[in-house]
């Protein structure tokens, strides 16, 4: 299934991770480096997966300020 890039987005500020080390916790304020980690075994399948693979890449590329003004909306 296929999800419009302001879904995954909204979802990065909205969505809590379901499970793990960090259950519970924002996904947007998830650490870059489990976010790594996650690179490095295999984001999970589906949107959750999408989701984390999105915020890799704006982690890294140093683009958080474009998740400022949709938290600033919840």
């Amino acid at each position: 299934m296929e999800y419009s890039n302001k879904d995954i987005l909204i979802g990065i500020v909205e969505t809590r991770m379901p499970y793990g080390k960090y259950k519970g916790v924002l996904l947007c304020d998830i650490p870059s480096y489990y976010i790594e980690w996650y690179k490095s075994k295999g984001f999970p399948q589906g949107k959750l997966g999408q989701q984390l693979e999105t915020l890799y890449e704006i982690k890294i590329n140093g683009l958080e300020y474009l998740l400022e003004p949709l938290k600033k909306k919840k």
